[in-house]
């Protein structure tokens, strides 16, 4: 089988178990303060298994696109090197939602493993949970008893906590799990070695293809376990793995999942596969990370410096260094890999495809900046002082932090110039920076604090900025050191942060006491709207009135709806290859990026505001439909957004059928005519091939239109109101342009002048000719001019010359070169002492330098001491 049947099978086999096949979530996580990127195929349903939100179904079946390189499940440090851990991968998986449980999930996988794929059942081993004391959890007894049913029982064993209890992180939905174990050794090895004895020892050839997760507990920051509100089971079988088990191979990367990207980096390096240990190491870790890289940027994520772009970034240049140091590519080569990539995943994960150039631009841009990097830190290297035989931890930290430089590539450097590295003072700090980063990052969480069971919460924001409340429950929340609190409430009018558009903010009344809460900001935590405060209402039973900051909220209405208008102005100015990449939707202004590969042009600018405004003019109501499903809305020619994650039913939001039309989940103004007056004050690049555009509405437009009238009307006012202002502008410009040259021409015949006069006070003091004068020269420049032409004209200067500029002191000291020398002297060490007399500081080079002051009444003191120096 093929791995595009060997996946079609997998989907279809559990459709016909009544299971809806979902599509993959995007593997850049939101709304999820507790992960950066899709780990698991459970994550977009964790919100399920809490109990938050309500299923639409209740089993689903998908391929979820994963990403492990960060947090607890981090596997970066072992893709290439060994044959089965990647960073992305794609998990087949199968849920029940307080539907089926042990029983059906464990009979299930028995039959798609042997009867669909005909895996060899003497070769297939399964773990159940063996219990823990610390948790009171038994042995799952159960599980045992089903497996029973199909396999013998010296096959069934007995897993710990580590292995067995499956957990997404510190806290959170968990349970405990049954994995599936499939040994991959020749005949002439099972027969020596039992694979019972290989399970869960890293051996690479009896590996986990799949684990049944019985989701029952919650983590509760305590460590304690909670039962969740019902019984589910998630299950994720490792595609790459099972590809590689059904068509027999001894590595993931020998399928047909990777020989596709391997085959075309051998044929353009020249290296064949399968020779080299550290050449194929190198292929692998290219073919794995290419689709890391891609599928990320593809889902929103561009390479960055902060957070999960950094990550990105991270991981693309490990590609890159692999690359460069082990295949010999000194010119971008893994963006040649995206079309290939693209192509496999057609018709599974289109969202690569669709954007197939875009994500092929940036990650050509990002290789050739790295690439560059890379060049200056090995020339940083090459100038590096070898004369202590070993690398300074310090320094092997700053190649690797700044320039990227794994620190095998330093060790390679380092042996190749017969140098050791310092590791230990790496490691040091490397630690350093981990803990600057936690430090930063870290987001202290408490388990929630109940009053309500069971309660989900109604958002009547859409409607209404004001309702009458209850708090279903709360939690403390610490971050950089700052304590607030989070709420749950059962009505809410108030719109959690989301496409863009920031949280509202208001009060939140307690209608017996009237006391008052700021409800500082509102985001969403998977399906719960959580509303943020910096102190908790002093009795948290009873009736609140919550009500939205009404005028922030009709701001952010105007900017979120002129983002609409905006970007479909910009696909029918730039073109439809135009694709939102994010955006900013605040009170006071508007940011908008999108894919577009060259600066958007003033009179393209021109253009889009032009558009903007006769829609804003035109007052076109709004069109909302509310709970459309989906793919209706997409056949309507909707536009949707890469990167997102849509339910079964969404919402459209249009203004004027033939020109906006898009899903959206924001607030927004009820006809154009409402945003006011639009205008664009910014365009910029954020990243290869995406564009930035800020821009502001209303009352804010009206407010830079009158700073921009004032400013032109107090330019006018000192022209004396011509005629024609511009003009008359340019005319002043140039005038003063003449007028600068001729005060400078000025100040160079004066320099000419005192030369003469100077070189006549020079006297012999020891081997020096030495000169020290205060000049009045208001320029520094021209005293630099001055000191040059003085030392073109007398041998062995030493010189210091010191004069006034804006009532500041300003000192110069210049060594002719073979005085210095042989004297020993260091201008700028004496130009620091010089310049304590007036106050000031400054330095140089050994033969000329300069300082600048506050206390002009010093310079006479200055010019005294200088003679100190050369007696």
């Amino acid at each position: 089988m093929t791995s595009r049947e060997i996946r079609e099978a997998f989907l279809n086999f559990f459709q016909e178990k009544g299971h809806q096949i979902v599509p993959s979530a995007p593997v850049v996580v939101k709304n999820d303060p507790t992960l950066m990127f899709t780990n698991a195929g459970m994550n977009q349903f964790k919100d399920l298994f809490l109990g938050e939100r309500a299923a639409s179904y209740s089993r689903a079946t998908d391929t979820q696109r994963c990403l492990r390189v960060s947090g607890k499940h981090n596997d970066l440090e072992e893709v290439g090197i060994d044959t089965y851990h990647h960073t992305l991968f794609e998990m087949l998986g199968n849920w029940s939602f307080g539907d089926y449980f042990k029983k059906e999930a464990i009979g299930w996988a028995w039959e798609l493993l042997t009867e669909v794929y005909k895996l060899d059942v003497d070769r297939l081993y399964v773990t159940i949970f063996e219990g823990d004391e610390h948790d009171g959890l038994s042995k799952d007894m159960e599980a045992y008893d089903f497996w029973k049913a199909f396999i013998a029982e010296d096959r069934i064993l007995l897993g710990n906590k580590k292995d067995n209890f499956w957990e997404m992180g510190d806290t959170g939905p968990c349970g405990p799990c049954s994995e599936i174990h499939y040994d991959m050794r020749p005949d002439a090895e099972r027969a020596a070695v039992s694979g019972a004895d290989l399970v869960n020892q890293d051996d690479p050839q009896v590996i986990e293809i799949w684990n049944l997760v019985f989701m029952q507990f919650n983590r509760l920051k305590s460590g304690a376990l909670e039962s969740l509100p019902a019984q589910h089971v998630d299950t994720g079988m490792g595609f790459e793995r099972l590809v590689r088990a059904i068509q027999g191979k001894v590595s993931n990367y020998d399928t047909d999942v990777f020989q596709p990207l391997i085959s075309f980096t051998s044929q353009r390096s020249g290296i064949p596969y399968g020779q080299d240990e550290q050449t194929d190491i190198a292929m692998r870790v290219l073919a794995d990370h290419v689709r890391a890289v891609s599928f990320t940027i593809a889902d929103g994520q561009l390479p960055s410096n902060n957070k999960a772009g950094y990550v990105i970034r991270r991981i693309l240049r490990r590609a890159v260094r692999y690359a460069y140091t082990f295949l010999g590519f000194k010119e971008p080569f893994l963006n040649e890999l995206v079309p290939i990539l693209a192509q496999q995943f057609k018709g599974v994960f289109d969202v690569l495809g669709d954007q197939e150039s875009f994500v092929q631009k940036v990650v050509l841009e990002e290789e050739l900046s790295f690439l560059r990097t890379l060049t200056t830190g090995i020339q940083r290297f090459e100038s590096y002082d070898t004369s202590a035989k070993q690398i300074d931890g310090d320094f092997a930290f700053e190649l690797f932090d700044t320039f990227g430089f794994p620190i095998d590539l330093t060790e390679l450097l380092a042996r190749e110039k017969g140098l050791t590295v310092d590791m230990e003072g790496f490691q040091t700090a490397l630690n350093r920076q981990k803990e600057r980063s936690r430090a930063a990052t870290t987001l202290d969480l408490s388990d929630w604090t109940v009053l309500q069971d069971e309660v989900q919460t109604e958002f009547v924001g859409y409607d209404t900025l004001t309702a009458s409340s209850q708090i279903v429950k709360y939690r403390k929340v610490t971050a950089k050191g700052k304590d607030q609190y989070q709420l749950i409430l059962d009505i809410t009018p108030f719109y959690p942060e989301g496409g863009g558009q920031v949280g509202d903010v208001g009060t939140l009344i307690n209608t017996t006491t009237q006391e008052k809460i700021q409800i500082v900001s509102t985001k969403k935590e998977n399906a719960l709207i959580v509303h943020f405060v910096d102190q908790l209402p002093a009795s948290l039973e009873g009736e609140f009135v919550a009500t939205v900051d009404a005028e922030k909220r009709a701001d952010s209405e105007a900017n979120h709806s002129a983002t609409h208008l905006l970007h479909a102005a910009l696909r029918d100015v730039l073109g439809t290859h135009v694709q939102q990449k994010g955006s900013l939707v605040s009170p006071e202004v508007l940011r908008f990026d999108i894919t577009h590969f060259s600066k958007v042009t003033d009179d393209e600018i021109k253009q889009v505001e032009d558009i903007v405004n006769t829609k804003i003019r035109a007052n076109i109501a709004l069109k909302e439909e509310r709970n459309t499903p989906y793919q209706e809305a997409i056949a309507s020619g909707v536009t949707a957004l890469f990167g997102e994650k849509y339910g079964d039913y969404v919402r459209v939001i249009t203004f004027d059928d033939h020109f906006s039309k898009e899903l959206c989940g924001g607030t927004h103004v009820s006809a154009t005519g409402k945003i006011g007056f639009f205008k664009i004050v910014s365009e910029s690049a954020v990243a290869a091939g995406v564009r930035r555009i800020e821009a502001v509405t209303g009352s804010r437009s009206a407010a830079l239109i009158r700073e921009q009238f004032e400013v032109v009307n107090n330019m006018k006012e000192l022209l004396h109101n011509p005629k024609d202002f511009v003009g008359a502008l340019a005319k002043m410009i140039e005038e003063n342009g003449a007028l600068k040259k001729e005060v400078q021409q000025a100040i160079n015949d004066r320099s000419l002048a005192l030369k003469t006069e100077l070189l006549n006070k020079v006297e012999a003091v020891g081997d020096a000719q030495y000169l020290a004068a205060r000049v009045d020269i208001p320029n520094a420049d021209a005293v630099k001019g001055l000191a040059y032409a003085l030392r073109d004209a007398v041998p062995n200067l030493f010189l210091v010359l010191a004069t006034v500029m804006d009532d500041k002191p300003f000192l110069l000291v210049m060594i002719a070169d073979d005085l210095a020398k042989a004297k020993g002297w260091n201008a700028g060490a004496i130009i620091r002492e010089l310049a304590k007399e007036v106050q000031g500081g400054g330095g140089g080079q050994p033969f000329f330098a300069t300082a600048g002051g506050k206390d002009v009444n010093g310079i006479d003191r200055a010019l005294e001491r200088a003679r100190e120096f050369v007696v």
